[in-house]
């Protein structure tokens, strides 16, 4: 905020609000914000109904609240005495509305956004992340193991979802995200769960992760339904290639874009370039995706504390598609693979 000559902040988005006060909810439509002015005490702004958790879990003290028949910018025009010349909010998730309704208050002459900050912060996690991280996919490998006890010819994928899911509850994961797709649909990167039945041959694609104490873990394997051809080996072992190489290529001032050329490269040079569609990988934390995003334009160099996948994929509509992901954290001499579920070629 000195730097920028901020008179003030705003901070919206839930999951950033969460990252720096230890409180997370979601408020839906109604009002919620962190107020942070360059002189005085951060307030945190939110509805009543949530007043008794935040106390106990707000690092913030200073809490403000309204109900659902009073207009929460009376609470702005309290707090805010002064004019403010330069205010920082975040611009990508702020709705017009609730600009128009915050400016129509506070009346700052410029508007700065403040996210690109916030993403850097966010991208170099703390001892105390990475637990949290290392027990959501702590999780995800014990879930996906008992999941897998059900897969055979026959099964749907919704069935095999649901196992998963049902899993990942019952050994204390607080939500999550699941796709689970087979034969020709493995051939779709972001494809649907539905109601198709596995069958002898089909590649099983399963990705997503849990959220843990609002820490998530991001992991995908591909498997094998009884016998297996010629090409979906070879598909299977450039993917793992790919995957083991930029892995260990990982470590603090290499360049995100050459990590991803590495994997590229492998993949392409056994003849598949063309069916790598998506960028190796992203930055997770709070969120599945985060900073920073893994792709061969990117000159931003990888830095000791991040945390981000590693997942290069291989899609043939003919044959079906194979995508190996592990979560990775950077060290300061290298890298340690957070990711625990075995990932040499498995026939169910």
């Amino acid at each position: 905020m000195e730097r920028e000559n901020l008179d003030l902040v705003f901070v919206t988005l839930p999951r950033s609000i969460y990252y720096f006060t230890n409180f997370n909810t979601n408020p839906h439509e109604r009002f919620f914000c962190l107020y942070i002015p360059i002189d005085g005490e951060p307030v945190l702004i939110l509805p009543e109904l949530d007043l008794e958790e935040a106390t106990k879990k707000s690092n913030v003290k200073n809490i403000r609240t309204h109900r659902d028949n009073e207009n929460p910018m009376d609470i702005l025009r309290e707090l805010t005495s002064q004019q403010i010349e330069r205010c920082g909010i975040q611009k990508e998730h702020m709705s017009l509305s609730r600009y128009e309704a915050i400016n129509n208050v506070i009346g700052a002459k410029n508007y700065i956004d403040i996210e690109d900050e916030i993403q850097d912060m966010k991208a170099l996690k703390s001892s105390g992340e990475i637990e949290k991280i290392k027990n959501a996919i702590r999780i995800s490998d014990l879930a996906l193991s008992e999941g897998l006890k059900i897969v055979k010819p026959g099964v749907s994928e919704y069935e095999i979802a649901a196992e998963i899911q049902y899993q990942r509850l019952k050994h204390g994961a607080d939500g999550g995200g699941l796709m689970v797709v087979s034969g020709e649909k493995s051939a779709l990167p972001h494809g649907r769960t539905g109601n198709r039945k596995l069958q002898e041959g089909d590649f099983l694609l399963i990705d997503g992760g849990v959220m843990k104490e609002g820490y998530v873990s991001d992991i995908t394997r591909t498997f094998v339904v009884g016998n297996i051809n010629s090409e979906q080996k070879r598909i299977y072992q450039t993917v793992l290639e790919a995957n083991l190489t930029a892995i260990d290529a990982i470590k603090p001032g290499i360049s995100f874009g050459e990590l991803d050329q590495i994997a590229r490269d492998i993949i392409s040079d056994k003849g598949y370039g063309k069916y790598f569609t998506h960028r190796l990988g992203h930055g997770m934390g709070l969120n599945n995706h985060e900073y920073p995003s893994i792709h061969g334009l990117n000159k931003d160099t990888v830095k000791a504390g991040m945390v981000f996948t590693i997942e290069p994929g291989i899609y043939m509509p003919s044959v079906g598609g194979v995508r190996i992901e592990d979560d990775v954290l950077v060290t300061e001499d290298g890298f340690e693979v957070l990711t625990n579920y075995p990932k040499e070629l498995t026939i169910l």
